[in-house]
């Protein structure tokens, strides 16, 4: 039987154990789902010993566990570790999902759910994959190891101690990972650079108290006033960070970087329409792909104090908050940025206004060599599966843990995404379009082979 054949024949079957998996409000961030992520990493553990996996682990850690799993007996042949996660991001603001987030639901030909492509979807692909050629030839043409995570979501803090402790366990030849996205339908992408990440939080204090705005307003700091005009003074008119020495590290664009860049053609207009705007924003003299792709950023992701509800209130607010993240590219280091900003920061805030600031996440940028062999072979994979070879890109977004994997396993990493950039990861309607979850299956499985 074929492989099309295949899958085509177990279709029904699988996605109803993906939509199993689904169903599991495995939600990282939030500490009463705790039972549930253990639920999931039970059912992910079943499903790769039923697949055919050896020395299948549910390891615990101080935070989610992780799983392990293998299938080590083809001889001289490469190792591949398999890397994923099954926790999923929260699903605020629920109201806007057309169908609750986890009761998956496909509709035209896409399965909606939370985690459908972020990241259960695309991690099931190579369980189904690797059971696929098991039950076809009884032997894989390559030795196999899953790494799979319950902390992706929220920065993968316990996996670094375990693979720095496990890095002959983990050993392998090529660390294979699908968490990206095709450039758009029937057009592959292999991603070969992932932005790093830091993020910090600010409260502005002033009085002690809240105060009346007719009694005290024009006379006293007002915390508002001092967060808006201290965050406004993050970026010039002209979208550049104006942080001091925030640029150290950041590699100009050459003009091949720049025709890479190109060969995308991508549609800006398209995006506008897209997204309802008017126009597309950010650094000036760079064009969206670049931006996104090979330009750092700060941006605010939430900001807020004072009175919020229904009506009004003539209140002079007392805080104010602002949560902060940074995507970094080349070598930028993420303590040396957060320590730059809040420098800044402090340097900037308006007097009788105090500072309080926290800092969060740090991960560093990740690079490849699209020559790599390893990743020369998905991008052969792609075509032969797609009808067109894949384009080798610069993702806007961060994975930390892609660049940890690389250094610590000192193995390549190849980004093989099935995902599409509209099914809407991290947000209400999340889904997953089914034709890349059949073109998926048989593309993991040419690759596997092609190896």
């Amino acid at each position: 039987m074929s492989y099309e054949s295949y899958f085509q024949k177990y279709r029904e079957q699988h996605l109803e154990e993906l939509k199993q998996l689904l169903t599991i409000p495995s939600i990282s961030a939030l500490s009463e789902h705790k039972p549930d992520i253990a639920k999931a990493a039970e059912w992910i553990s079943n499903s790769l010993s039923s697949a055919g996996l050896e020395n299948v682990e549910i390891i615990p850690t101080k935070g989610h566990p992780i799983i392990y799993a293998d299938h080590l007996h083809a001889p001289g042949k490469p190792t591949v570790l398999v890397y994923g996660h099954y926790d999923v991001q929260p699903v605020d603001p629920l109201h806007l999902w057309d169908t609750p987030p986890f009761e998956p639901t496909v509709r035209d030909g896409k399965l909606y759910a939370r985690g459908a492509t972020d990241d259960k979807g695309q991690l099931f692909l190579h369980i189904k994959a690797v059971e696929a050629i098991l039950k076809e030839e009884k032997e894989l043409p390559v030795n196999i190891k899953f790494c799979i995570e319950g902390e992706e979501e929220i920065a993968s803090s316990n996996l670094p101690p375990y693979l720095d402790e496990h890095k002959d366990k983990l050993a392998a030849d090529v660390v294979l990972i699908s968490d990206t996205a095709l450039l758009e339908p029937g057009k592959p992408a292999i991603c070969i650079g992932l932005r790093g990440l830091c993020s910090l939080e600010v409260t502005v204090h002033t009085a002690n108290t809240d105060l009346h705005s007719g009694t005290f307003g024009g006379g006293v700091p007002n915390a508002l006033h001092a967060i808006v005009s201290l965050l406004a003074s993050l970026h010039d008119d002209k979208g550049r960070i104006a942080v001091e020495g925030f640029y150290e590290g950041v590699p100009e664009l050459t003009p091949t970087m720049r025709e890479e860049f190109a060969k995308q053609q991508f549609n800006e207009d398209k995006l506008k329409a897209d997204l309802g705007l008017d126009t597309l924003y950010g650094e000036e003299g760079y064009s969206f792909v670049e931006r996104t792709g090979a330009r750092p950023t700060l941006e605010l992701n939430g900001v807020y104090g004072g009175f919020q509800g229904e009506g009004s209130k003539t209140v002079i607010p007392k805080e104010a908050h602002a949560k902060i993240t940074c995507r970094l590219v080349g070598n930028q280091d993420p303590q040396d940025i957060l320590d730059k900003i809040e420098a800044h920061l402090k340097q900037h805030v308006q007097p009788g206004a105090k500072l309080n600031i926290v800092q969060v996440e740090k991960a560093r940028a990740f690079t490849i060599d699209p020559a790599n062999p390893m990743l020369q072979k998905a991008a052969d994979a792609y075509e032969r599966v797609y009808g067109t070879r894949a384009l080798f890109t610069n993702d806007g977004g961060s994975i930390p843990i892609v660049e940890t994997l690389s250094r610590v396993l000192d193995a390549p990493v190849v980004m093989m995404g099935f995902g599409l950039p509209d099914e809407n990861l991290h947000a209400p309607n999340e889904h997953f379009n089914l034709e890349n979850f059949d073109k998926g299956l048989l593309t993991i499985v040419d690759y596997l082979k092609l190896l």
